[in-house]
């Protein structure tokens, strides 16, 4: 690797924690998935900026390394969808950088949130807008730094705030339609969770990152899917009852490094090959579809969570006490 190094501004260890993500020299995806669905859940409006940090580091976590305690739990996430529905937090920070900030991404798991300026400055949004460095490179090189230093900036303990569904599904009305395709409950799930009826989301930068990682190839089953629910999910909720329902969101980046689980997963199912959609059960068990539209749900073994797409929506909006 030390033969290959880029004349970046960053330090050989940043270089190091990014090439462990997945990053390279040149590397490239398509930003139109996070800009579609972004432009669904708030007055998010992408800039040059956004999109060429997104475009070279999206999809990346980086864990640090040496991986520990602290880098791990502290990882800096460049997926911008952990702020839908963010808007006016954005808008107040926005409001104090003097510059409109665009989502990039999370860290403190998901505690503080990533946003950056049309003239490339990177912001660390917790309590207050904190301005990273002057420059790209700079910041994910004091980013790193952060991550693997008990640094007062960075407090991985403090938990993010609650997340925007859960007053969404407060509101939520099944549609006029509900009942067609699933029960009413689903639909309301459904749309709290981001999902509308004839929604179709380009999914050409799931499937260029997935792609990228030389180990995955969707089919239509999975792009039709995730065209209308990519995204789409339930989150976690410390007061799990039977009255709640099991975390889940799709989404197949997750799957990245794990192409080999799926693949086994997939010979263990009796299938030809298996696409990630999502995950659930707080990333204990992926979602993968088969070129038919099976729905199959497993680590370790798997097994048929549905045998059609529709199917597995409602079993997934399914609250606990009913499985």
């Amino acid at each position: 690797m030390a033969d290959d190094r880029t004349r970046r501004g960053w330090s050989p260890q940043t270089e190091d924690v990014l090439r462990r993500a997945g990053w390279r020299p040149g590397r490239s995806v398509p930003t139109s998935t996070w800009e579609a669905v972004l432009s669904e859940r708030g007055a998010f409006v992408a800039h040059d900026a956004a999109r060429r940090l997104l475009a070279e580091f999206g999809g990346l976590v980086t864990y640090g390394w040496p991986a520990d305690s602290i880098s791990t739990s502290s990882a800096v996430r460049f997926d911008p969808l952990a702020a839908a529905w963010q808007d006016e937090r954005f808008a107040r920070a926005s409001r104090e950088a003097g510059a409109p900030l665009y989502p990039v991404g999370t860290a403190d798991e998901g505690a503080g949130f990533l946003g950056i300026t049309e003239e490339g400055a990177l912001h660390l949004l917790r309590d207050r807008a904190e301005p990273l460095a002057t420059t790209i490179d700079q910041a994910l090189d004091r980013l790193v730094t952060l991550q693997g230093a008990q640094a007062a900036l960075w407090t991985p303990d403090v938990p993010a705030d609650p997340s925007p569904f859960w007053r969404r599904f407060d509101m939520a009305e099944a549609g006029e339609d509900a009942g067609l395709r699933w029960s009413a409950e689903t639909d309301r799930v459904l749309r709290a969770g981001g999902w509308r009826p004839g929604r179709a989301i380009p999914t050409d930068t799931w499937e260029s990152a997935l792609t990228q990682s030389g180990e995955y190839e969707i089919h239509e089953a999975a792009r039709r899917f995730l065209a209308e629910f990519g995204a789409v999910g339930v989150p976690y909720r410390d007061s799990l009852d039977a009255t709640s329902w099991m975390e889940f969101r799709l989404d197949p980046l997750p799957a990245f490094w794990d192409a080999e689980i799926i693949e086994d997963l997939a010979e263990q199912a009796g299938v030809d090959s298996l696409y990630p959609v999502g995950m659930r059960d707080r990333g204990n068990q992926y979602l993968a579809m088969a070129a038919d539209g099976a729905v199959y749900a497993g680590m370790d073994s798997v097994w048929l969570l549905a045998p059609t797409p529709d199917e597995a929506v409602q079993r997934l909006t399914r609250r606990l006490g009913d499985h």
